[in-house]
């Protein structure tokens, strides 16, 4: 993170507590932090957030399933279930995100920074593998993020890329992208390959266009970044393609993450690499 943005997160969850995901959670509980979560408690996997009602969450988790790089399943709740255990102590889906998308028959209705009065019984939480939590990994490989060093939310993509559709889910994939010189591309690879749980190796290098991407500078979700002229773009699947889906489900009610703004777990990143 650049200094100030870097600052203002040390003045919001104390320097040492910076890195403690219980800390953190309690701190976005409270309403003090409504910001994207990249470069929050750095060694802990990140989780993207969708929230259906029962009747949907099979098709969903076939759409997940048939679509594994862009929707990793990290854990699904009972209907109607709160807290996840399996991701970590004390976990409220309704509260422990620092912005949710509320949907209503496919259109983005309202954000909010808590979802605890919208929240019904037949309700299932999905949390789906992020791309922050490889980032890590990737700067300790001496591979330079600059959305990090800049304090900003990746920039993500609408692509030309189909998923594969179950029920009334589909559309395009939506990615990531990260700047990068050409010698460190293939230790990027390599690195994230480790990694299948929060989306693995990039989809894509290269010319934004062959996947359907008109301009890098007008991202649909996050923020743009320069790309320099020695540096190529490297794409990886991405958690917001759900929010994708929905446009094309349409419906009635549904909650998603905002873009960027993940659900911090207790998890090591280090525990979801394959190898």
């Amino acid at each position: 993170m650049v200094q100030a943005n870097q600052q203002n997160a040390v003045a919001v969850f104390g320097a040492q507590a910076l890195d403690d995901p219980q800390h953190v959670r309690s701190v976005i509980r409270q309403g003090h932090w409504t910001a994207h979560t990249s470069g929050l408690a750095r060694n802990r996997v990140q989780g993207n957030v969708v929230i259906l009602p029962e009747v949907l969450a099979g098709d969903f988790l076939r759409f997940c399933q048939r679509n594994p790089k862009p929707c990793p399943v990290l854990a699904v709740s009972e209907p109607g279930q709160t807290t996840l255990p399996s991701l970590g102590m004390g976990i409220d889906i309704r509260s422990d995100l620092p912005m949710y998308r509320v949907w209503r028959h496919g259109e983005l209705a309202q954000e909010v920074a808590d979802v605890s009065d919208l929240w019904r019984p037949d309700l299932v939480t999905f949390v789906l593998g992020c791309s922050f939590s490889f980032e890590a990994a990737l700067q300790e490989a001496g591979i330079g993020l600059r959305h990090i060093n800049e304090g900003k939310n990746v920039a993500m993509y609408r692509t030309s890329i189909q998923t594969e559709t179950a029920g009334p889910f589909g559309g395009a994939m939506v990615v990531s992208m990260r700047p990068m010189l050409a010698a460190d591309v293939i230790r990027a690879v390599q690195v994230t390959s480790r990694f299948p749980d929060v989306h693995g190796a990039p989809v894509h290098i290269g010319n934004p266009s062959l996947i359907g991407i008109a301009n890098l500078a007008a991202p649909d979700y996050g923020d743009a970044v320069e790309l320099l002229p020695d540096e190529i773009p490297v794409f990886w699947a991405c958690g917001v393609t759900p929010q994708s889906a929905i446009l094309n489900a349409q419906p009635a009610f549904c909650i998603t993450h905002a873009p960027g703004c993940m659900l911090i777990t207790d998890l090591f990143n280090h525990q979801l690499a394959s190898f």
